[in-house]
């Protein structure tokens, strides 16, 4: 068995920790998915420094896309799901339309060169930004283009949602806590539930041949031991959580090169673009789901914003917004998506061209 190289340990060292310091930073500076953006910042800066390429092993990659999926799984709750009641067929009919408009804003991209029809629509579904670039490589698409448009979104929507929530729809920009459930079984309960629902998921995955079998297989375990209760409302540890994320992060950025930096640069102008009248067109679609299940026109704008989850519960909460619904569209959306992208993916690499 051949023995590790020193230097190449000795590389992968320094560039986790390089990670880990920006995303402590980051963190500080309330930047949203922190542990990601510093290690895609990491990898960013390791890539293009012109060494030998480097990629995180695989079985590195898995782990951190089945722990993202278990704390995408689980958001799902009983109560959370209940909220949706009565009003389930606009809210899903305004989820469907947010998935087409995602795909067409998506197709868009292809007006710039070089951005592949999956490449495109994954850079603009808006079902959760970490899970989306978490898969996207799988299935066929430029996840360092989809990491920057997703994360562009994002940062717009996070910097964006108190101005427009304010003066747009008269939210009151009171003290934008989210507050804290009940406690937790702990951290030792939480790594249990986390490894039993990782193992259990890719297995169940594998056996059925689910496509990304390590995201969306401990994804739909998570969900259904939330729903079901055996969760007991076990989570995945913060530490566990943030180390995903900083190795999403770093197996998108060490494959960065300053060829692929330039596609990403020339991309942005069209894709802001874009991301501008997606924003807009989901906020169109909130008036829509407003008039249909009779929810305030905050309520609508809040749950129907394509990404920033957190913030989005952050505002509903600070502002005196049904926060329940709004979490309970957000979720059902975020799951939509997810489960749809492996579809959209197969079916826009059959499209000719």
């Amino acid at each position: 068995m051949a023995r590790p190289d020193p230097r190449r340990l000795a590389d992968g060292a320094l560039v986790v920790a390089g990670g880990a310091l920006a995303a402590v930073v980051l963190d500080r500076a309330g930047v949203p998915s922190s542990a990601l953006f510093g290690g895609l910042l990491a990898g960013l800066v390791r890539g293009l420094a012109g060494r030998t390429p480097a990629d995180v092993p695989r079985a590195g990659q898995a782990a951190a896309q089945a722990v993202v999926g278990i704390s995408i799984g689980t958001l799902v709750d009983p109560g959370t799901l209940a909220a949706i009641g009565e009003e389930w067929a606009p809210v899903l009919l305004v989820t469907l339309a947010t998935l087409l408009l995602t795909v067409a804003a998506g197709l868009l991209l292809r007006l710039r060169p070089g951005i592949s029809p999956v490449t495109g629509a994954f850079a603009m579904i808006a079902g959760g930004a970490s899970g989306i670039t978490a898969m996207a490589r799988d299935l066929g698409a430029d996840d360092r283009m989809v990491a920057v448009l997703q994360y562009l979104r994002v940062v717009l929507i996070v910097v964006s949602l108190p101005v427009v929530a304010t003066a747009v729809y008269g939210a009151d920009p009171g003290a934008a806590v989210v507050p804290a459930g009940p406690p937790g079984p702990g951290a030792p309960a939480g790594l249990l539930f986390t490894v039993a629902c990782a193992l259990a998921g890719v297995l169940l995955a594998r056996l059925v041949r689910l496509p990304v079998p390590a995201l969306l297989g401990p994804l739909l375990v998570s969900a259904a031991a939330d729903l079901s209760g055996a969760s007991r409302g076990a989570e995945v540890p913060a530490a566990v959580e943030a180390a995903a994320f900083l190795l999403i992060g770093l197996a998108v950025g060490v494959r960065f090169t300053v060829a692929s930096l330039r596609t990403v640069g020339r991309a942005l102008p069209l894709a802001l673009a874009i991301i501008v009248g997606l924003v807009a067109a989901c906020a169109g679609l909130g008036l829509v789901l407003s008039a249909a299940t009779g929810v305030s026109r905050l309520d609508g704008y809040l749950a129907t914003t394509p990404g920033g989850l957190y913030a989005v519960l952050a505002t509903a909460t600070g502002s005196g917004a049904d926060t329940t619904f709004v979490l309970a569209v957000q979720v059902l959306r975020l799951f939509v998506m997810l489960l749809a992208a492996p579809l959209v993916a197969r079916r826009l690499r059959r499209r000719p061209g």
